[in-house]
């Protein structure tokens, strides 16, 4: 049994620029096994992991950790340290072999042409090669497909130190984890169990404390109501009085005499002051004990990809029956943007049937990692009949520096235009505040702000690979309901079903067709509805 240890106290910590920190009076003792790190994008996640492994360190109270730390990033730009040595290492051939990782792979040009899901593969096996006690796995089955998550999975159960996972795969977050910790800045609450327990537990939690709230609103009220009316009575009294003394009751008033003898006799009226001053304050202390309640403030959420339109007589793509070459450069491999989807020239070709997009269609492309995805996606685009400016084409990643400069011109956008997006961040889960205050957002607040940069300008056509990878889970169920309710037509590439199965009526599938002299053949066939065999069921 692993002897890590790893506890927060009272941690605080905030980003330059930040109004408010991301962390205040931050306490968790993290148990063995993994845990699940679960929050909207921006709350804090990946920030949090970073100071888990001492890569960050926080303003105000301490991290206590016993054991070697390791983090492995959700960004695959670079190559993991110690890759070569991992790579040539005699003890890591069991990694390499369950992780499908090639020797090849070290070498810094060879790096470009990878896919992010080999990447990926790379970075954790590298990971797993160095035995950390504490580590912290930012969405690991990111751009990874099925088969290889299978193998991710068998690795990760056997890890017998502290883990950190941040996903938004419910699936892993349910098979892994004993524990999530809930974020909601600038606090959390550890919870036990995996994200289908833990928010359970979070939502019974929020309506009970929301039923106290109301009760408490409700008596504080009746208090309030209570004292104001005796303070009213007491100040009718006390004028009565002051009126019977200014004048002279006659005889026959018996009501009169009555009522100023009782308040000569009991002093009524400053009895009935006193009691409102009593009811008043026991009402504050009842405002008192709401403030301390942990209510969720909720935000309104769920978009409308507003002035989208549909061209129901138009094909949007005709491409003719054909091949292409795998290992053509990658759009989106990084620096340089130089890789490939399919790792290397030399890998075969990818043969496809006439294809067609109608102005309505909402295509899902599916396959396993390697077959030529990517590259399809690359020759649809530059074959499209449509105005560039009625296309939205999300890819897979952008890097750092690209990201900085995406939100420094989100920053820039006239007032009105700059509004509507972040309108459309807040409505898909993520704090607009928050997002302008950093330099550099998280991957996921990238992707949600391209998506409102485009559909502000009212598309014919989304494109999107791997659409749920970096999203937090209500982000994507947003996006779910967007686009299931969006009348343009879509191109959606991914490997999770559940998203799939709610948005795309036609699938194209990419699988392997080996030839005697190409065995990295691969083909691609339309069906209305998925194939099983390669798309991972994640929710």
């Amino acid at each position: 049994m692993s002897s890590a240890q790893l506890a927060f106290n009272d941690v605080e910590y905030a980003w330059p620029g930040m109004t408010s920190p991301l962390f205040t009076g931050l306490t968790v003792q993290f148990p063995a096994g993994w845990t699940g790190i679960v929050g909207a994008n921006g709350a804090g996640k990946s920030t949090l992991q970073q100071i888990a492994v001492g890569h960050l360190v926080p303003q105000q109270g301490a991290v206590h950790r016993v054991g070697s730390a390791l983090c492995v990033a959700q960004r695959t730009d670079n190559l993991p340290e110690n890759f070569e040595d991992f790579i040539w290492a005699p003890d890591a051939l069991a990694i390499k072999s369950r992780l499908r990782i090639g020797d090849d792979w070290a070498d810094a040009d060879r790096w470009r042409t990878l896919s992010h899901g080999e990447r990926k593969r790379a970075q954790i096996g590298v990971a797993l090669w160095l035995e950390p006690e504490i580590l912290a796995l930012d969405e690991p089955t990111n751009h990874i497909d099925a088969d290889a998550r299978r193998l991710l999975v068998q690795v990760l159960k056997g890890f017998a130190g502290i883990g950190l996972l941040v996903s938004h795969d419910r699936d892993l977050l349910d098979e892994l984890c004993t524990h999530c910790l809930m974020l909601d800045p600038p606090g959390a609450v550890l919870r036990s169990g995996g994200v289908t327990d833990a928010l359970a537990q979070q939502e019974t939690d929020e309506r009970a404390a929301q039923n106290e709230n109301e009760a408490l609103r409700r008596t504080a009220s009746r208090m309030r109501a209570e004292a104001q009316r005796r303070r009213v009575m007491a100040d009718q009294k006390a004028a009565a009085v002051r009126s019977s003394k200014q004048k002279k009751i006659p005889a026959h008033d018996h009501d009169g005499r009555a009522m100023r003898n009782l308040a000569k006799l009991t002093g009524r009226d400053a009895w009935a002051g006193k009691l409102a001053g009593q009811m008043t304050r026991r009402a504050g202390k009842i405002e008192e004990q709401r403030s301390g309640l942990r209510l969720h403030k909720h935000y309104e959420t769920g978009i409308w990809v507003d002035g989208a339109s549909c061209l129901p007589r138009d094909f949007l793509l005709r491409l003719p029956a054909g091949e292409l070459p795998l290992g053509a450069p990658r759009a989106d491999a990084g620096a340089g943007r130089e890789g490939n989807e399919e790792g290397g020239a030399g890998r075969g070709v990818l043969r496809f049937p006439d294809l067609a997009l109608g102005g309505t269609d909402r295509i899902a492309l599916t396959g396993a990692n390697g077959l030529g995805k990517s590259t399809l996606v690359r020759h649809i685009l530059s074959h499209l009949d449509i105005p560039e400016e009625r296309l939205v084409s999300i890819p897979q990643e952008i890097t750092a520096e690209e990201s900085r400069v995406l939100l420094e011109n989100v920053k820039r956008l006239p007032n009105d235009e700059r509004g509507r997006v972040m309108t459309t961040i807040s409505r898909l889960g993520s704090r607009p505040a928050r997002l302008l205050e950093s330099e550099l957002p998280s991957p996921g607040e990238v992707r949600k702000l391209l998506l409102a940069l485009g559909i502000v300008r009212g598309p014919h056509l989304i494109v999107m690979d791997e659409p749920t990878n970096h999203m937090d889970l209500s982000g994507i169920l947003c996006l779910e309901e967007a686009l299931a309710g969006c009348p343009c037509a879509m191109l959606l590439v991914s490997h999770d079903r559940p998203f799939l199965e709610k948005i795309a009526h036609r699938y194209w599938h990419i699988e392997p067709d080996p030839g005697i002299d190409e065995p990295k053949n691969s083909r691609l066939t339309i069906a209305d509805i998925p194939v099983q065999t390669d798309i991972q069921g994640l929710s």
